[in-house]
């Protein structure tokens, strides 16, 4: 991630008034590839916590501001399994695990709501 100074901060930190003069912007790309904003650079005007952590506050050139977590931005490192696939895995072998855990999870609530065929 890049600043318009040329270095990059360690994360986009949240302002008190959002006029303030002596803010330096912070420019975050985001890198989700399924994200409308995707490979977009855009100012970022704060940072928030809510339940599921941290939310980085990114204004697009309407004013409408958005919020995505880090991971969906250059601020966070490149995944190493991505790396390492070198583009040749859609999902890495953890969202794998996860998919197939959710389908036994549906999988069991369904067959527990068919009546027997007794």
């Amino acid at each position: 991630m890049a600043t318009e100074s040329g270095r990059a901060p360690a994360a986009c930190t949240s302002i008190e008034n959002a006029d303030s003069s002596s803010l330096s912007l912070q420019f975050v790309r985001v890198t989700h590839p399924f994200h409308p904003l995707f490979e977009r650079r855009l100012p970022c005007v704060g940072e928030r916590y809510n339940r599921y952590g941290k939310r980085l506050l990114l204004q697009g050139d309407d004013g409408t501001v958005w919020s995505v977590p880090p991971q969906w931005t250059d601020l966070a490192g490149l995944d190493p399994a991505v790396v390492m696939g070198d583009g040749r895995a859609f999902l890495r072998a953890v969202d794998l695990m996860e998919l197939a855990s959710l389908v036994k999870r549906l999988s069991d609530k369904s067959a527990a709501r068919q009546p027997s065929k007794m």
